[in-house]
C-alpha cells in the first residue's frame, strides 16, 4: 500500500513536470528558438542529460512499479507501507517548496531559459529574484522536490533518483558556468563572485 502523502507527493510531482514542459514552451515561443539543448550534449553532460531524464523517471514511476509488483517492495528496506506519517508531512512540505521554487525560477529566466547547456547559447544574465540567493534556484528547487518526494514515498528508486539528480546538476552546473564565463566575462564573475552557487546569503560584490 501507499499512504495519502504518497499520492499526493506523486501528484505534486506530475503537476510540475507538466508546469515545466509548459514554461519550457512559453519560453521557446518568446524567445523564437528552441531551449532543449539536452539533444546537443556530448560528454559529461549527455550523462548528466541522461540522470535529470532518468531521476524525474524513477521518482515518479517508481514507486508505481514497486505497487504493481509487490515482490519489489516487499525487499525494499525503505519502503514504509504508509506507517510513517510525520516523515511524509514533511516529505510534501519540502516537496511542494522545492516545486513552487524551481518553477518560480524557471519562470523569472524568461527568455534566457535553457534547458541543458551549448557554448554560445547561454542567453543574458539573471540575477534578481531568487537569483539573489542561489546562481541555480531551479537545480536547488528540483532537488528539494525530489527530496521531499524520497521522505514521503520512501522506496529506493526514489531515493536514487534524488542522488542521481544531485549528480547530475553538479555536472552540469561545470559547464554552465564555463559557457556563462566564455559569454559574459566579467559580468558574470562579479556575480558568481557575490552569489552562492547553490544557496546561502548574497555577499559583497566584488570591485
Amino acid at each position: 500500500m501507499m499512504s495519502g502523502f504518497g499520492w499526493a507527493a506523486l501528484a505534486l510531482l506530475f503537476a510540475y513536470l507538466a508546469l515545466f514542459f509548459w514554461g519550457s514552451a512559453v519560453a521557446a515561443q518568446a524567445a523564437d528558438r528552441p531551449v532543449w539543448l539536452f539533444g546537443r550534449a556530448t560528454g559529461r553532460d549527455r550523462l548528466a542529460a541522461i540522470g535529470f531524464r532518468a531521476s524525474f523517471a524513477l521518482a515518479f514511476f517508481g514507486p508505481l512499479l514497486w505497487l504493481a509488483l509487490p515482490l519489489l517492495h516487499k525487499v525494499d528496506p525503505f519502503w514504509t507501507e504508509g506507517n510513517a506519517l510525520t516523515q511524509g508531512m514533511i516529505g510534501i512540505f519540502i516537496a511542494g517548496l522545492g516545486a513552487m521554487v524551481a518553477f518560480a525560477a524557471q519562470m523569472s529566466m524568461g527568455t534566457s531559459w535553457r534547458v541543458g547547456v551549448v557554448s554560445g547559447q547561454t542567453g543574458n544574465l539573471v540575477s534578481g529574484g531568487l537569483y539573489q540567493f542561489s546562481r541555480n534556484p531551479t537545480f536547488v528547487g528540483q532537488f528539494a522536490l525530489l527530496a521531499g518526494v524520497a521522505l514521503a514515498v520512501s522506496a529506493i528508486p526514489t531515493i536514487l533518483a534524488a542522488v542521481l539528480f544531485l549528480w547530475s546538476a553538479a555536472t552540469q552546473v561545470r559547464s554552465e558556468e564555463a559557457a556563462l564565463r566564455e559569454a559574459l566575462g566579467p559580468d558574470y564573475d562579479r556575480y558568481a563572485a557575490s552569489v552562492p552557487r547553490w544557496i546561502g546569503l548574497r555577499r559583497r560584490e566584488m570591485q
